[in-house]
Order: C-alpha cells, then sequence, then structure tokens
C-alpha cells in the first residue's frame, strides 16, 4: 500500500475513532502514528490537552513541555506572532534549544480557535503529507476540542483559565465570576495592577538552564504570571514589585507595562484594552524611553496615537509653523508647546527648554507677529495645544511626551 493510501487509510480511521469514542488522548495518539510524528495539542491557554510521545524519541524541549504540561514563553509568542497562523495558515518554525523543526497549526472549529497542534519533523516528511490528510486531522481535533469545550457542566480547571475567561469578557456579572473564582486562590486576590511583558525581544542568559518563568516566580513570587494573547500576565502588589522589573527588563532585554491601579479583579476587561494599546506603543520602532512604563506615563501619547493622520484637525497657521520648522530646522513648535504646558511662564518655558530668556521671548514674538499664533486669547489656547501636540507626536514620536528633552538653544 502506498504512502498516500495508508494515511487516507489512517485518517479514516480516525475519523472512526472520534465518532466511536470521547477521548481526545486517544485521537492525538492515533493521530500522531497517522502523521507518523510526535505532537502536542495545546488548547487556548497554551497547556497541553494531549500529546503523543513515541518511543525512543529524545528531544529535552518537548519532553520539558510534556512534563512541565504547558509550552514555554517563547513557543507562545512565535504562536502568537507567526504571520502564517495569524492568516490561518500552518507554518514551520524553529525552536531555539531542540534540532527538529515543528509543524504549527491553529485547531478552530465552529470559527472558535480552540488550540494549536504541533507536530514536530523528525526527518523531513511533514511537509510532504498532502493538504487534505492535515485537513482532517486537524478538523477532527478541533471538533473533539470543541465538545469538551462546550460541556456545560464542565467546571473551569484552574484559576488561569478563569483569569483569560475573564479577560476575554466571558462572565456577564460580578457574581458569576465570583462564584467560578470562590474555590482558587482568586477568592481573596487583591492585586494593586497587572503587569503585560512584551517578549519580542526576550533573551534568556542562561541558555535553557532558567527561562524568564522561573525569574518571574522567584522574584515576584505572589505574581502568577501566564501567557495571554502573546504577552505575559502577571499582578503586582506593592510598588517595589514594580521597581524589580527594572532589572527583569535589563537582563531579559523586556519591555513591561504596568496598568492602571486595580479596585477588584472584576475590572480587568475595561482596563486590559488600554493597557494592551500602551504596550503596543512601546513596541513602535519611534520608540526609545524606558523599558518599564506605566499606563499612566502613556495616557497623552496614547491619546495622540488614536489621532494620528488627522492633519485637518490641525489649523493653517499651525501647519505653516510646523513647515518653517522642518525648512529652518527651528523649534517654534516646541516652543509652543511648552509655553502652553508651562501656562504662559517664561521662567518655566525656559527651563523646560533649556534656553536663555533672550531666545524664548524673540521666539514668542515671532510667534504671534510672523504666524499670526493668538496667545493672547486663552480661548485658542486648547485648540493651539491639541494642534501643536499632533504636530510633534508626528515628527518626535511618543518619546517626546515622556520626557523634557534637552534641546539646544
Amino acid at each position: 500500500m502506498g504512502d498516500t493510501q495508508w494515511e487516507n487509510c489512517g485518517a479514516e480511521t480516525l475519523l472512526e475513532e472520534f465518532f466511536a469514542q470521547d477521548d481526545l488522548r486517544q485521537l492525538a495518539e492515533s493521530a500522531g502514528k497517522i502523521l507518523d510524528c510526535p505532537l502536542l495539542v495545546l488548547d487556548d491557554t497554551f497547556h497541553v490537552a494531549a500529546y503523543r510521545l513515541p518511543q525512543g524519541f529524545s528531544d529535552e524541549l518537548f519532553q520539558n513541555v510534556v512534563s512541565c504540561g504547558e509550552i514555554t514563553y517563547e513557543a507562545g509568542v512565535l504562536i502568537s506572532r507567526s504571520p502564517a497562523l495569524s492568516e490561518g495558515r500552518a507554518d514551520f518554525l524553529q525552536l531555539p534549544g531542540s534540532p527538529y523543526p515543528r509543524r504549527f497549526a491553529l485547531l478552530v472549529s465552529a470559527g472558535v480557535q480552540l488550540g494549536c497542534l504541533i507536530c514536530v519533523d523528525t526527518d523531513g516528511h511533514l511537509e510532504k503529507i498532502p493538504a487534505q490528510t492535515w485537513e482532517l486531522v486537524e478538523r477532527i481535533l478541533a471538533k473533539q476540542l470543541f465538545v469538551e469545550a462546550s460541556r456545560q457542566d464542565k467546571p473551569f480547571e484552574t484559576a488561569e483559565d478563569i483569569l483569560m475567561h475573564l479577560l476575554d469578557g466571558g462572565f456577564s456579572s460580578a457574581a458569576y465570576f465570583q462564584l467560578q473564582a470562590a474555590n482558587t486562590y482568586l477568592a481573596d486576590f487583591h492585586p494593586r495592577t497587572f503587569a503585560l511583558v512584551d517578549l519580542a525581544a526576550y533573551h534568556s542568559v542562561y541558555a535553557g538552564k532558567r527561562r524568564l518563568k522561573e525569574a518571574l516566580e522567584a522574584r515576584l513570587p505572589d505574581s502568577h504570571p501566564f501567557l495571554y494573547k502573546g504577552d505575559v500576565f502577571l499582578f503586582l502588589h506593592e510598588d517595589e514589585d514594580a521597581q524589580a522589573f527594572d532589572d527583569l527588563a535589563e537582563e531579559f532585554h523586556l519591555k513591561v507595562l504596568i496598568s492602571e491601579p486595580l479596585d477588584e479583579l472584576f475590572d480587568l476587561p475595561k482596563l486590559y484594552p488600554t493597557a494592551r494599546e500602551a504596550l503596543e506603543l512601546m513596541r513602535d520602532e519611534r520608540f526609545h524611553g524606558e523599558r518599564v512604563c506605566s499606563a499612566a506615563q502613556l495616557r497623552i501619547p496614547l491619546l495622540l496615537k488614536n489621532l494620528e493622520g488627522r492633519g485637518g484637525l490641525i489649523s493653517v497657521e499651525l501647519r505653516r509653523l510646523a513647515a518653517h520648522d522642518r525648512e529652518k530646522n527651528t523649534q517654534y513648535c516646541e516652543t509652543l508647546y511648552y509655553y502652553l504646558i508651562c501656562c504662559r511662564s517664561l521662567k518655566k518655558t525656559c527651563d523646560a527648554l533649556y534656553t536663555h530668556r533672550n531666545t524664548v521671548l524673540y521666539r514668542i514674538r515671532r510667534l504671534q507677529e510672523d504666524f499670526d499664533i493668538p496667545l493672547d486669547d486663552p480661548s485658542f489656547h486648547a485648540d493651539l495645544l491639541l494642534g501643536v501636540s499632533l504636530i510633534l507626536f508626528e515628527n518626535k514620536g511618543p518619546d517626546f511626551f515622556l520626557h523634557t528633552p534637552k534641546n539646544e538653544a
């Protein structure tokens, strides 16, 4: 019997097993035999739901995942940020710590992403398996995950499951959330804030001996870190917890966003979108600020980011001013910005710009006389401040609004 015939026969057997029994582990074992490879079936929290580990196969990374019951942060990031996977296509990726490439494919049923299938390519044959075989195997495994996830009487298995369901907006009321959390540590859990950790530039200096997760759990023992939508999510209790991130961020090449204060856990879905948006801003190539920022620090840049490209909101006078700055390499926009936020205090404006008093006076006079900026009419100040802030955000980037720059006179 040819390979294709054997695969088709095996796929039919898998289909029969799906209808005959209700066992994801057995289906994963049968799928692994059909595909002739070690494999992992992950749920939507990146935990191992089932696996096949053939006798004689040795791969430390694979075996550690099976032992721990979850994949590493690095692998989770690859899944979350793979362009192919985001478009619904499978992707072959090489993970640090293993000589074998892996085929990643999302498991989707009824339009819902339920998990991921990871197959280890030990000899290069996975790319030769027909697309229809992959399609059937993935559809059957996804359907079984869907069946298990759809059981109304199935409780949440872990506090992490509850938190992810909460972040996904799955609880209709605080009372329902509290009922589900009653038998977990969440029942009496009152963190001050939460943090999102970007792993795009993550680097482990321990070469597999000590991973980021172990470092987080050791230095922030009550933070309960887990992977959510490609970022590490964890809780902070004291100001010292936030300070501990400075060393971690430097050591592991992280970017960390600390949320606004959290009154109660049920408020997580309200605060999370802004926190995620702020972390995205920190990923912007124009962002060169600190590795650790708070959402409060990024409020103004976030507001301006949401208005980026709205040049029609900027007055003609300010657009002329910005053009002059670009052409002549002057600093009239910055002078106007600081003059307004310093409540038209000449001394504070000079201090902010690190510029001599006479120079600032000259610029202010030109703003009024040459560029028709109505500084003497308070009713225009809000419009001027918003317009010049949009200009500076576009020209200077978000960093301009995080620190007072030392500009040249």
